[in-house]
C-alpha cells in the first residue's frame, strides 16, 4: 500500500521503478486508471522520461484508443478493459505486477477489479505483486484488505493553502458565482486557475459567463474534461507561457492522477457528478450532489504543489462541516447489472467471498441477476450463458449488448451499433431534441444538418465506437441489413420501459410501464403523441420523467417479445365505476395489448375482487350500525383481557382482510352498492369460536341493570368502558359494578335530565360527597321540577327524573 499526495509522483515514477525490478524481466506492469484522459496523459509523460514515443516501453489501453508494442513493459488501463482481460486470462501470466492507482475514488469498476485481482492471485499467482495507491489519509482498510500489506507513506512536497469562503447570493446561477470569484481571484492572486465544476454543461455557460465579463488580455481559457479532443486536453495541462496565465475549467479528471502545471490558484464550485442508482425506475443516472470533504480537500491541494496557494471555496464554512467525509462508493449507489454480470461470470454469484471494503447489496444485486436472466445472460440457477459470456466480450452495458447481440441476429447490426453508441455517451445533441432519439441518430448519419445543437466531441466518439462493434461483429449473418424501429431496437435493450400512453391533460402526457411504474412527458412534446414508446432513459420522482425514447409500433412489440406475451384472466375492482370487472387480457408484465369480456368469471374471484373494493374504499363505506360497532368493542375489550387467542376487529385488521369476516356475505355480490344490507354483527360474529361466544357476555356483558332498574348499554369503546345515565337513576349506589369477571371496574358518565354530561367517576361514593353538592347547586335552579335531594344516598333513584305538575321540593 502506497500513500502519498498528489503530485508526488505515485502514478508516472512508481512503475517505471517496478519494471525496473530484476523480478519483472519479462513480465509487464499493468497500471489501472479510473480515467481514460489520465492513462493517456500519464503514459505520455513517463514516455517522455525515457526519451520516447508512446507505445514503445511504456503504452496504453483505453476504450477506442491503444498505443501498445511488442516491447512495452509498462501499460496503462482503465479498469473496464482490465476487467475484460481478467475474465479472459485469471492467471495474467504476461504480468507480474499490478498497481491500482487512486483506489480512494471508490469506482465500482475499480473495486470489483481488485477484488478479483485478490483473489487470481491467491488462487493462481502468488507470485504476482499487487500495489494500491492512494492519496487518501485512511489508508488503514486497505493495509487490512491487502492482507497486512506493508504500507509505504510519503508527504510529499506541497506548500500551505489558504482558504476563502465565498458563497453565492441566494439564486445566482453557478457560472454567474463561478464567473464572479474568478474575476476576484484574477485581480487578487498571482498564477494559474484550477476551476472545478461538475461537468461539461457547466463548464460550457461558465466559460461563457467569463468571456462575457471580459478576460485579461494576458490570460487564456481551457476547458478539460476527457471527451475532448487531444490536442484540447494538451492545451489544458501545458503550463501557461511566460508573462501569460491560464484558467482551467476542469471535471473531476483534475482531482487525482493528473497534474496541470503553473497552478496557484482553485476556485471550488463545491459540487460533484456522481453515479446514483434508482432501483424504482431501474435507472443509473448522474446527479449532482455536494462534494464530500475528502473531494474538497484534494481540490484545494492543487494550489499548493508549487508555492503557497489559495483555494475560493464557493460554499459556507459552517456548511463545509456537515457534508459527509467521503463520497459514497460507487459500489453501494451505482448500476449493479454490469456489476452482476462480471461476478456471474467469474463464478462470484453475488460477491460471496470476494475482498470488498464494501460488499455489494444484495438488494441491488439480486434485481440485477433476475434481470440478466430476463435477457438471457443468465440461466435459471444463476449461472452465465453463452448469450451472457458474448455479453461480457461486447465490452457494452449489458442491456446495450443485449441489444447489438440480438439485433445482429435479425440482420441489424449496423443500426444497433450506432445506436449502442449513442446511448453509450451523453447524447450528441444538446437541448429539448434529445428526447426523440430519431434526432440522434439523424444528426449522427448527416451531422452536417444537425445544426449547433450538435456536440462533435460526442458525435466523434460514437462514430468511433460504433465502427468498433461493427468490427467485432463482422457482417450480418443474413448477409445484409434488415428492418426494424429503432423503438423495437430499444424494446430489446429496455424490455421493462416499454410504454403505453394513459391519460393526457395540457400539461403531462402519462405512460405507463412494462414495469408497472408511471412516467410522463409534457404534452407539448412531440414524442407525447406516440401511442407506444420504447425509452432508453428517465428518471425524476414519481411518476419518473422520460428522457430519451423511440416511438415502437404494437406489431414489433408482437414479433420481439411472442414469446413473453400471454392471455390472462383478470377479475379486479374498477375504482371508477365502483364495481368489479372481469376481463381476458393479452399482457406484456403490466401492459396490456389487448382485452375482452370474461363471460362466467368464478364467485370467488369476484368476492376477492370485491374484498380488494373494500379495502380501496375504506371501512366506511361498509353499512356500521350503533348494534356493529358495540359488537366491535366488546370483541376487542374480551381480547385485552388476553383470556385466549381472540380475532383483532379494529378497523385495520377488518379493513386488511374482509374475506375473512364477509366470504360468505360477499358471495353474488359485484358492487359498492350492493354492500348496504350486509350484516356486520353477523361478520364480527363469525370471527369467534363457540367458547368464544359463550365467553363475550361473561367477560364484557353488553348492558348494566342500574339503581333505577334500566338496562343501560355498557359503551366498550372507551378505556374503561362506561356506563351513560342520568344522574337521578343511580341514587342510592355507592359502587360502580365491574366487568372482565371483576378484573375492570366500569366508570360512570352521569348525564342531566336533558342528556349532558355532568360528570364522569369512577367511584360514586366519592362523587356523592366531594362532587354532587356542586352539581346540585348548579343544577337545581336549572332543573327545578326534578329530584335534587340533599341526601342522594337516601334518595329513591327513579328513571323518571320528572314530576308531573309541581314543583319538587327537597
Amino acid at each position: 500500500m502506497l500513500q502519498a499526495p498528489p503530485g508526488a509522483g505515485k502514478t508516472t515514477r512508481v512503475p517505471l521503478a517496478v519494471a525496473a525490478h530484476r523480478q519483472m524481466a519479462g513480465r509487464k506492469v499493468l497500471v489501472l486508471e479510473p480515467r481514460r484522459l489520465a492513462a493517456r496523459l500519464a503514459a505520455g509523460h513517463m514516455a517522455a522520461q525515457r526519451g520516447e514515443a508512446v507505445g514503445a516501453h511504456v503504452g496504453y489501453r483505453v476504450r477506442l484508443d491503444r498505443k501498445v508494442g511488442p516491447k512495452t513493459r509498462v501499460e496503462l488501463v482503465t479498469d473496464g478493459l482490465f476487467l475484460r482481460q481478467l475474465q479472459d486470462d485469471p492467471e495474467l501470466q504476461a504480468v507480474g505486477c499490478l498497481i491500482f492507482d487512486e483506489v480512494h475514488e471508490r469506482g465500482l469498476e475499480s473495486d470489483l477489479a481488485l477484488a478479483l485481482a485478490l483473489e487470481a492471485r491467491a488462487a493462481f499467482r502468488p507470485d504476482l505483486w499487487l500495489i494500491a495507491m492512494s492519496a487518501t489519509l485512511e489508508a488503514e482498510p486497505w493495509v487490512a484488505l491487502l492482507g497486512d500489506a506493508p504500507l509505504i507513506t510519503s508527504t510529499g512536497r506541497s506548500h500551505p493553502v489558504e482558504l476563502r469562503w465565498r458563497p453565492p447570493p441566494r439564486g445566482e446561477r453557478l457560472e454567474r458565482s463561478v464567473a464572479r470569484v474568478v474575476k476576484e481571484a484574477l485581480r487578487e492572486e498571482p498564477g494559474s486557475l484550477l476551476v472545478f465544476l461538475p461537468g461539461q454543461a457547466e463548464i460550457r455557460r461558465t466559460a461563457r459567463a467569463i468571456e462575457q465579463g471580459g478576460l485579461p488580455e494576458d490570460t487564456d481559457l481551457a476547458p478539460l474534461y476527457g471527451e475532448l479532443s487531444r490536442a484540447q486536453q494538451t492545451a489544458a495541462i501545458t503550463p501557461a507561457p511566460a508573462e501569460r496565465r491560464k484558467i482551467v475549467l476542469a471535471s473531476a479528471i483534475a482531482e487525482t492522477s493528473l497534474t496541470i502545471e503553473g497552478i496557484r490558484v482553485v476556485v471550488d464550485s463545491g459540487l460533484a457528478r456522481l453515479p446514483r442508482y434508482d432501483p424504482r425506475s431501474g435507472m443509473a443516472r448522474l446527479e449532482t450532489l455536494p462534494a464530500s470533504r475528502a473531494t474538497a480537500t484534494q481540490r484545494a491541494g492543487r494550489a499548493g504543489r508549487l508555492a503557497p496557494g489559495v483555494c475560493y471555496r464557493l460554499w459556507e464554512e459552517a456548511e463545509h462541516r456537515a457534508r459527509p467525509a467521503q463520497p459514497t462508493p460507487e459500489i453501494l449507489a451505482g448500476d449493479p447489472l454490469p456489476l452482476a454480470l462480471d461476478l456471474a461470470l467469474w463464478g462470484a454469484g453475488e460477491g460471496e467471498g470476494l475482498a470488498f471494503l464494501d460488499p455489494p447489496p444484495a438488494s441491488l444485486i439480486q434485481p440485477a441477476r433476475a434481470l440478466l436472466q430476463t435477457l438471457g445472460a443468465l440461466d435459471e440457477a444463476g449461472a452465465p450463458t453463452a448469450h451472457g459470456r458474448a455479453l461480457g466480450r461486447l465490452g457494452l452495458h449489458p442491456r446495450l449488448g443485449h441489444m447489438v447481440l440480438s439485433a445482429a441476429e435479425r440482420g441489424l447490426s449496423r443500426e444497433a451499433c450506432r445506436l449502442a453508441a449513442l446511448l453509450s455517451g451523453r447524447g450528441i445533441l444538446r437541448g429539448q431534441e434529445r428526447r426523440d432519439l430519431r434526432h440522434h441518430l439523424e444528426a449522427f448519419l448527416r451531422p452536417k444538418e444537425a445544426g449547433p445543437s450538435l456536440d462533435r466531441g460526442a458525435l466523434h466518439e460514437a462514430q468511433a465506437l460504433a465502427r468498433q462493434l461493427e468490427a467485432q461483429l463482422g457482417r450480418p449473418r443474413r448477409g445484409g441489413e434488415g428492418t426494424g424501429s429503432i423503438g423495437q431496437l430499444l424494446a430489446s435493450a429496455y424490455p421493462d420501459r416499454i410504454a403505453k400512453r394513459q391519460d393526457q391533460d395540457p400539461e403531462r402526457t402519462r405512460y405507463r410501464l412494462a414495469n408497472g411504474r408511471q412516467a410522463e412527458l409534457p404534452s407539448d412534446e412531440p414524442l407525447a403523441l406516440e401511442p407506444w414508446l420504447a425509452v432508453a432513459d428517465l428518471g425524476g420522482g414519481s411518476p419518473l420523467r422520460i428522457y430519451r425514447a423511440a416511438a415502437i409500433a404494437p406489431a414489433e412489440i408482437e414479433e420481439l417479445f411472442e414469446e413473453r406475451i400471454a392471455w390472462r384472466r383478470r377479475v379486479s375492482w374498477d375504482p371508477k365505476t365502483k364495481s368489479v370487472i372481469a376481463r381476458q387480457e393479452r399482457r406484456l408484465d403490466a401492459l396490456v395489448l389487448d382485452e375482452r369480456p370474461l363471460p362466467d368469471p368464478a364467485p370467488d374471484e369476484v368476492a376477492a375482487a370485491l374484498a380488494e373494493g373494500i379495502r380501496r374504499l375504506g371501512v366506511g363505506a361498509l353499512p356500521w350500525t350503533t348494534e356493529a360497532r358495540a359488537l366491535q368493542a366488546r370483541i376487542a375489550f374480551a381480547g385485552r383481557q388476553r383470556e385466549g387467542a381472540w380475532p383483532a376487529v379494529d378497523d385495520r385488521h377488518l379493513l386488511a382482510d374482509p374475506l375473512a369476516w364477509l366470504a360468505g356475505q360477499l358471495m353474488g355480490r359485484s358492487k359498492a352498492s350492493e354492500l348496504q344490507d350486509l350484516d356486520l354483527v353477523a361478520g364480527l360474529l363469525s370471527l369467534l369460536d363457540h367458547k368464544q361466544r359463550r365467553d363475550l357476555d361473561r367477560i364484557a356483558p353488553p348492558r348494566l341493570t342500574v339503581a333505577s332498574g334500566r338496562a343501560v348499554p355498557i359503551d366498550y369503546a372507551s378505556e374503561p368502558p362506561v356506563v351513560s345515565v342520568k344522574l337521578q337513576e343511580m341514587f342510592g349506589a355507592t359502587e360502580l359494578p365491574r366487568v372482565a369477571q371483576g378484573a375492570v371496574r366500569l366508570r360512570a358518565e352521569l348525564l342531566s335530565p336533558a342528556g349532558r354530561p355532568l360528570a364522569v367517576t369512577g367511584d360514586l361514593a366519592h362523587f356523592w360527597q366531594e362532587g354532587y353538592p356542586q352539581v346540585r347547586a348548579e343544577m337545581r335552579g336549572r332543573y327545578p321540577r326534578h329530584p335534587w335531594p340533599e341526601d342522594p344516598l337516601t334518595a329513591a333513584a327513579s328513571a323518571r327524573t320528572k314530576a308531573k305538575g309541581r314543583k319538587v321540593s327537597d
